[in-house]
C-alpha cells in the first residue's frame, strides 16, 4: 500500500517472513497481557469517563486480534494503528485530565503514556516505513532495533509499576 505508492519494495515487516511470525506471535500475546494490565489499572485506580476506559479496552481487544489476523495476511498490520490510536489517546486523555493525586503514581501514568507513544511511533517507523530507517537497523533483529524495544518496555513496566502504587492508598 504505502510502499507501492512510494515505489518501495515491502518491508520484511509487512510479510509472512519466519522471523516476523513469531515476532507477531510475541507481541499478540504481550499485548493481551500488558493492555489488559493497563486497563485494570486505569478501571482501578482512576476517576476517567467511560469513554477513556472504553478506548483503552477496544485497543486491549483489537491489538492481539489484528496481530493474529495479520499472521493470515501480513499486510492487515496496517490496522494496528487503529488500537495503537486508541490505547494512545485514551492515555493522553488520562494526563491531561484525570491523573492520580499521587506523584508517583501520575509519573507512572507520564511514563506509561512515553512508553506506549514510542512504541507506536517505532512501529510506524520500523514496520511501516513512514521515513527511512538507517542500514544499522534495517534487520528485524538488529542490536539497535532491540534496545529501542528495551527502552519502549522500560517505560511502559515502570510506569505501570509507579501508576500501580495507587492501588496500595
Amino acid at each position: 500500500m504505502i510502499h507501492e505508492a512510494l515505489g518501495r519494495a515491502v518491508p520484511i515487516e509487512l510479510t509472512d517472513d519466519r522471523r516476523i511470525r513469531h515476532r507477531v506471535l510475541r507481541l499478540a500475546a504481550v499485548s493481551l497481557v500488558a493492555l489488559g494490565l493497563l486497563v485494570g489499572l486505569c478501571a482501578a485506580t482512576l476517576d476517567a469517563p467511560p469513554v477513556i476506559l472504553a478506548s483503552l479496552a477496544l485497543g486491549w481487544v483489537l491489538m492481539p486480534t489484528v496481530l493474529a489476523g495479520s499472521l493470515r495476511e501480513p499486510r492487515a498490520r496496517y490496522l494496528l494503528v487503529v488500537p495503537a490510536s486508541l490505547v494512545t489517546l485514551g492515555l493522553l486523555a488520562i494526563c491531561l485530565g484525570w491523573m492520580p493525586t499521587s506523584e508517583m503514581a501520575a509519573a507512572g501514568w507520564l511514563l506509561m503514556t512515553a512508553g506506549v507513544g514510542l512504541g507506536g511511533m517505532l512501529g510506524l517507523w520500523l514496520w511501516f516505513r513512514l521515513m527511512p530507517v538507517p542500514a544499522a537497523l534495517d534487520d528485524p533483529l538488529a542490536p539497535g532495533r532491540w534496545a529501542l524495544i528495551a527502552v519502549h518496555v522500560a517505560l511502559v513496566v515502570v510506569g505501570w509499576a509507579l501508576a500501580a502504587t495507587a492501588l496500595l492508598d
